[in-house]
C-alpha cells in the first residue's frame, strides 16, 4: 500500500506530546514519539505535529494547525491534547499564549506584544472546538485528550487535574460530539500503581516533562483510552503483536 493510500493519524499538542524535535533532547520525551509502536504502520501513517510551548491558541495563530489541516484527507484521524500552556498569561512579553479558561464564547481583545498586533483571544473550548469542527469538515475523526498529569503528589497519590483543563476538554468533546480520552485519570491511576518514588524518576528535569520510560507509560495510556471506545475504527489499525 502506498503511503498516500493509507489513512494518517495526526497528533497535535504541546511538549508532553512531542518534546523538542522528538529525539529525546535533555532526556525528555513526549508520548507521541512512541504511539506509532502500537500501530501497524504498513496500514496507517502516524505523524506527530505537536510543538512544545504551544497552547490551543498559539497552535492556531502560529499557523501550525493550518499546515496539518492542509494535509488531512477523508478517513484520517486527529488526536489533540492541549491545556498545559493555556493557563499562561494572555498578553505577556514572553509567550502571550494563554486562553480564557472556559468552554464558552467569551472573548478578550488584547495587544499582543509578540506579534505587535491587536488580537481577539477566545476560550480554550472555542479553540479546541475549531480543531474538532475543521478536522471533521476535512473528513477526519477527531479525538480529544485531557492534559497528562504532572508529577505532583499528596500523601502518596498523584494530584488529579479533573477540575481544570481535563474538565474543559471533556466538556468540549461532549458538546462537539468528539471522542474523548481522560488521559489525566488513566495516567494518574498508572502512576499511583507504580508509586511516587518510581514515577519521580521519570521526570528528570521538572514535574511536567517525562523521560523515555514515562513517555512510554503515557503512550500506553493513550492506547488504553482508544481501546475503551466501543467499535472505534482506529483500533482496527493497532498492531496485534504489540497489543
Amino acid at each position: 500500500m502506498r503511503p498516500s493510500d493509507k489513512p494518517t493519524l495526526f497528533l497535535i499538542g504541546d511538549s508532553t506530546v512531542k518534546n523538542g524535535q522528538g529525539k529525546g533532547g535533555g532526556g525528555q520525551w513526549g508520548w507521541g514519539s512512541f504511539i506509532s509502536d502500537y500501530f501497524d504502520t504498513t496500514r496507517i501513517n502516524v505523524e506527530n505535529h505537536a510543538l512544545g510551548g504551544t497552547s490551543s491558541r498559539t497552535f492556531r495563530t502560529r499557523g501550525l494547525w493550518a499546515k496539518v489541516l492542509d494535509k488531512i484527507k477523508p478517513g484520517d484521524y486527529v488526536i489533540m491534547q492541549f491545556g498545559h500552556n493555556d493557563g499562561s498569561p494572555l498578553d505577556d512579553t514572553a509567550r502571550a499564549r494563554g486562553t480564557i479558561k472556559s468552554t464558552g464564547d467569551e472573548i478578550r481583545e488584547i495587544y499582543n506584544p509578540i506579534t505587535k498586533q491587536q488580537e481577539v483571544v477566545h476560550t480554550y473550548g472555542w479553540y479546541m472546538s475549531r480543531f474538532i469542527t475543521e478536522a471533521r469538515e476535512k473528513g477526519a475523526i477527531p479525538i480529544v485528550c485531557s492534559p497528562v498529569p504532572r508529577s505532583n503528589w499528596t500523601e502518596g497519590k498523584v494530584k488529579r487535574g479533573g477540575e481544570g483543563y481535563s474538565k474543559l476538554a471533556e466538556e468540549t468533546a461532549r458538546t462537539a460530539g468528539a471522542h474523548y480520552i481522560d488521559l489525566n485519570l488513566l495516567i494518574s491511576d498508572k502512576y499511583d500503581t507504580l508509586g511516587e518514588d518510581q514515577v519521580r524518576l521519570m521526570f528528570p528535569a521538572d514535574h511536567t516533562h517525562t523521560n523515555m520510560e514515562g513517555a512510554k507509560v503515557n503512550a500506553s495510556a493513550v492506547v488504553d483510552g482508544l481501546k475503551s471506545i466501543p467499535g472505534f475504527s482506529l483500533n482496527n489499525y493497532l498492531n496485534k503483536s504489540k497489543n
